[in-house]
């Protein structure tokens, strides 16, 4: 299965490493590796993250990282993500 990454999700994880960054360039290299990680084993389970509490669809779900929402969308033969956001964001 095939992810792809929306423009919005690779915008605002930029954002998100900048930020570290200003703390620890090593600490913002750790967070990417680990979170794309986390991306690369999704098409082993697609639907073992919980439904998303932003969207009313069962094909979007959360993945949880680090205070962070990840969602994303299940399709046939891909998986979108769709964007990034802290516990108090909206999409």
């Amino acid at each position: 299965m095939q992810i792809i990454f929306k423009d919005s999700f690779s915008a605002r994880l930029d954002e998100i490493l900048d930020y570290i960054s200003e703390d620890s360039v090593k600490e913002a290299l750790s967070f990417n590796s680990q979170l794309y990680k986390k991306i690369k084993d999704i098409p082993l389970m697609p639907y073992k993250c919980r439904k998303s509490t932003h969207y009313n669809n069962d094909n979007i779900r959360d993945l949880i990282f680090k205070g962070y929402t990840i969602a994303y969308l299940v399709g046939h033969e891909h998986i979108v993500i769709l964007g990034i956001l802290k516990y108090r964001q909206t999409f």
